[in-house]
């Protein structure tokens, strides 16, 4: 995405708890003399800040133009992932656009294949079995905290629905004291004018 120097940009990640979230980013600054983005931006940085869905401040640092930055999640649901350059120009002349490539994934633990083939068949075999065992697990987590989300919204959805009904039969009981209140202010005007 694309971002002013001194822009704050903001991403909302749905994250279930005590899982593990890491980011990689790589920031581009607009060259006008070239007209394009160069590859790397030196000098600039990345403030990261993540928020957690009750407004705790989890992750707050400052890292380089290129980089990858973790944290574990406590809670389930919204965190707020937001980046910001480090720029020290004035906001006035802070006019530079930067590219930011980002790439967040949840509850992912990639193998290092490097690590994989330096050990023996036996020990390969262990470890894609730990691999596939800890994917299980956060497939797991993800399950249930998507039944927690389900469960939560059936609730809220069978509460609306019950004040709904309750709306429609006070409304229905308002319509009928008012028709019944008329037709007697009726009857009354009528005899008392000696009509009926």
């Amino acid at each position: 995405f694309h971002s002013g120097e001194r822009e704050e940009k903001c991403i909302i990640e749905d994250i279930p708890g005590d899982t593990l979230v890491i980011g990689n980013y790589k920031v581009q600054r607009w060259d006008i003399q070239k007209q394009e983005f160069l590859e790397s931006a030196p000098g600039l940085g990345m403030f990261v800040t993540v928020t957690t869905p009750s407004a705790e401040v989890l992750l707050s640092k400052l890292y380089g133009p290129q980089g990858t930055f973790s944290f574990t999640s406590y809670l389930s649901g919204e965190h707020v992932i937001c980046l910001q350059s480090n720029s020290t120009r004035f906001v006035a002349f802070a006019g530079s656009k930067l590219r930011i490539h980002l790439d967040i994934r949840v509850g992912e633990h990639f193998l290092d294949e490097s690590v994989v083939q330096a050990k023996d068949k036996v020990n390969e075999v262990n470890i894609r079995l730990e691999h596939l065992i800890e994917q299980i697990h956060h497939i797991s987590k993800e399950q249930n905290y998507e039944r927690e989300r389900e469960e939560k919204f059936r609730k809220t959805s069978e509460e609306t629905n019950s004040n709904i009904l309750w709306w429609a039969i006070v409304q229905t009981l308002i319509l009928i004291s008012i028709g019944i209140w008329q037709i007697k202010s009726l009857r009354d005007f009528f005899i008392s004018k000696k009509l009926v």
